[in-house]
């Protein structure tokens, strides 16, 4: 039967070719990608100072990282300055992080500040990203899609081969003719396997990968599409995907009921072409701009780990000198004098800010050689996206439960929170416990009733997500 013998195997052909091609047109993409986001370190090799890949630098390497950097291995700093790292893609910290020398700074983190020498202690699979990213390689798993298609296969399999003995077992008790009764049992099992399945679901998988692709989503593998239909969870990140990751000053509490004011000075002693995160934030936050040209800066002093403050001098239109200064709060409030009755007000304010996950940035202000005089504190949050409340409600009407994973602290989380409609069951990952491999029915139980998760590490969110998806969840 030649013709039968030519139709399965064209369509087991068609089968493999779809898949095959489509697979390899959204890798061919995601290649592509790659190769323009490629990173390149400047190392020192030989005495000299030279360009290469990034994934040519080996352990012992030293680089030269500076603003506006990603860091290309794990490293430690070699120079005595400090700098600000962004470690927001790791931790999900959304404010910039100080490192000195003799500290670590992971692959991957963004230098938001300064320049340094620094020492290449682990590259690839064995930076501290890289191993996370190892662990989501190699964990394998059937998707809940091929598993369906195996069941119905199978099921049909047994169906048939049940159906064949009973029909030979029936022919040759009637005596039939050997041959032809094997030949009739041949056909039904052929008929009964549904060959052609995988490529009526290739080419329905297919077109829903090129639709998404005229959207702008490249689907790496097909069977992600039906796997995103049937997800009942979705693990989201919480800086840069439910917030703006862009730092923000809220309403500044003062004690000259002069918010406006407050602002201004603070960002009299910022400098924006330091490109600072915070600096960047207050003056960003200021409503009128025309305003900083009426100030003159004499002298600027920038932030520094150890004193923990910037400060100015600055000279304005009418020919006075004044001091501005602002920093960590509790070092602007040493550096002023507070009545008792002012400083529970101030120290009140901020455990309110930081309740709500707000940082709090002290402003102070002095003639040109008095005492410091306490003005305000601005809060710091980076804001929710705008139609992340609304992407969420969706889901969650859909029938999808919305889990939030952050590094972030679980103030800051519960608020962003309940900003976003969603639930506040925040756990901290001291609640996840240490090894991953031997989860106790309670931490489990945990992971499946939480809202969202706090101060997670790369290493935590493999976890959570492994047990989602081994309590039987469709996980995304």
């Amino acid at each position: 039967h030649w013709p039968d013998f030519f139709i399965i195997l064209t369509l087991l052909i068609a089968n493999v070719l779809i898949g095959f091609l489509e697979e390899r047109q959204a890798n061919n993409a995601i290649q592509a990608l790659k190769a323009k986001l490629a990173k390149q370190a400047k190392v020192r090799r030989d005495g000299k100072w030279t360009t290469l890949d990034a994934a040519a630098l080996v352990t012992g390497d030293v680089i030269h990282i500076r603003l506006g950097d990603i860091v290309p291995a794990d490293v430690t700093i070699l120079n005595d300055t400090a700098i600000e790292v962004d470690q927001s893609a790791l931790t999900g910290e959304s404010l910039p992080v100080t490192h000195a020398k003799g500290e670590a700074v992971y692959s991957g983190s963004i230098i938001r500040q300064g320049e340094t020498d620094a020492l290449v202690t682990a590259t690839g699979s064995l930076t501290y990203f890289g191993k996370t990213a190892k662990l989501v390689e190699e964990a394998h798993t059937v998707s809940h899609f091929q598993k369906a298609v195996l069941k119905i296969g199978n099921y049909l399999i047994v169906l048939a081969l049940i159906l064949v003995a009973f029909i030979v077992g029936i022919a040759l008790l009637r005596g039939d003719k050997l041959l032809t009764t094997l030949q009739f049992a041949l056909v039904l099992t052929v008929a009964a396997i549904p060959v052609a399945m995988p490529t009526v679901l290739s080419v329905t998988m297919a077109v829903g990968a090129k639709l998404l692709a005229k959207m702008k989503a490249i689907v790496s593998k097909l069977v992600s599409i039906e796997e995103l239909a049937g997800m009942d969870i979705l693990c989201t990140d919480k800086t840069g995907t439910l917030t703006q990751n862009n730092l923000t000053i809220g309403t500044p509490f003062t004690l000259n009921n002069n918010p406006d004011e407050t602002i201004l000075l603070a960002a009299l002693a910022s400098r924006q072409e330091s490109n600072d995160t915070i600096d960047n934030a207050v003056i960003a936050a200021v409503k009128d701009k025309a305003a900083l040209q009426d100030y003159t800066i004499k002298d600027f002093t920038p932030f520094d780990p150890v004193h923990k403050r910037t400060s100015a001098t600055v000279t304005n239109k009418a020919g006075q000198v004044f001091r501005v200064c602002k920093g960590a709060s509790q070092v602007i409030i040493a550096m002023t004098n507070l009545t008792a009755t002012e400083k529970e007000a101030v120290d009140k304010t901020i455990n309110e800010f930081a309740a709500k996950g707000y940082r709090s940035l002290g402003v102070a202000r002095a003639a040109e050689k008095d005492q410091w005089k306490f003005v305000g504190i601005l809060p710091m949050f980076d804001p929710p996206r705008a139609d992340a409340k609304t992407t969420i409600a969706t889901a969650f009407e859909m029938g999808v439960n919305v889990k939030m994973i952050t590094g972030d602290a679980q103030a800051i989380a519960r608020e962003t929170a309940k900003e976003l409609g969603m639930r506040e069951n925040i756990l901290d990952t001291s609640t996840l416990g240490s090894d991953g491999k031997n989860i106790s029915p309670a931490t489990i139980e945990a992971i499946e009733k939480a809202d969202g998760f706090a101060q997670v590490f790369p290493e935590h969110k493999f976890e959570i997500i492994s047990v989602l998806q081994n309590n039987g969840h469709n996980v995304g």
